[in-house]
């Protein structure tokens, strides 16, 4: 059983940057394919940028891409999402994944087995 516990997340004015933290406990991490998804209030649970387990192969979400940077370090038990160029549009919880398949970049959420518990990232004036 994994346990992920985000971090990182808090108020950021537009065009501002911010860099959230998963970290991972209770197995290997280096086992698991990797993601990081966001919600607003009423709205489904989206896919926001995905890694493998070595780091060789990422994944974005086209409204991201440029702005954000996923990566991991495996020694650390830690995943990141680097945001640059925040937008109102990025507010939302974010929610880092873990994908017991090591190799897939699934966009799906049914694709991931162990979810965090969530950071509230808000972006405003």
């Amino acid at each position: 059983q994994v346990q992920l516990v985000e971090s990182g997340g808090g108020l950021v004015q537009p065009g501002g940057s911010l860099r959230l933290s998963c970290v991972a406990s209770g197995g290997f991490f280096y086992n698991y394919a990797m993601a990081w998804f966001r919600q607003v209030p009423g709205k489904e649970r989206l896919f926001v940028a995905g890694i493998t387990w070595g780091g060789s192969r990422t994944s974005y979400a086209d409204s991201v891409k440029g702005r954000f940077t996923i990566s991991r370090d495996n020694a650390k038990n830690t995943m990141y999402l680097q945001m640059n160029s925040l937008k109102p549009e990025d507010t939302a919880v974010y929610y880092c994944a873990a994908d017991r398949d090591s190799l897939r970049l699934g966009i799906q959420r049914y694709n991931y087995d162990y979810w965090g518990q969530g950071t509230q990232v808000t972006v405003s004036s």
